[in-house]
């Protein structure tokens, strides 16, 4: 097993030291021994910060990383626990895409909506009561496209 500087795991994984020294902090990285006073990491510190990163870059949170590595080793697979995580981050993430293209159609319906005054607006009126929102009417004589 080689020894490896923070500044090496940081070039190796593409971070700054002081995202390692985070890390380290909020326990998703074991803490380095010291030699001399510095940190010293193995081979395997750079595979979980690249774990960690991929987790990163697919939504996932500290909290739900944290769970994952919850006894990590690298050379056994992920397996349940990571189908667990994983299907979980799907179903929030389609929750997610509902919500994106309520919100999308929302912004179209006002934007061909024509109400001069927010009073009259039967969008504003309608999303108070009802999450989906009636099409937009034009008004005659208000000024409408």
């Amino acid at each position: 097993m080689s020894e490896l500087s923070i500044g090496e795991v940081a070039r190796r994984t593409g971070i700054r030291p002081s995202a390692l020294r985070y890390y380290e902090e909020v326990g998703l990285l074991p803490r380095a021994p010291r030699t001399g006073g510095r940190r010293r990491y193995g081979d395997q510190a750079v595979q979980m910060v690249e774990v960690l990163l991929f987790a990163q870059r697919a939504g996932f949170t500290l909290d739900e990383i944290r769970q994952l590595f919850r006894g990590f080793d690298l050379k056994a697979p992920l397996g349940a626990r990571w189908r667990l995580l994983a299907e979980a981050k799907l179903r929030e993430l389609d929750e997610l895409q509902a919500r994106i293209v309520r919100m999308r159609g929302a912004i179209q319906q006002a934007l061909v909506c024509g109400c001069m005054r927010i009073e009259d607006c039967a969008l504003v009126k309608a999303s108070t009561d009802n999450p989906t929102p009636p099409r937009p009417r034009r008004h005659a004589g208000r000024g409408g496209p």
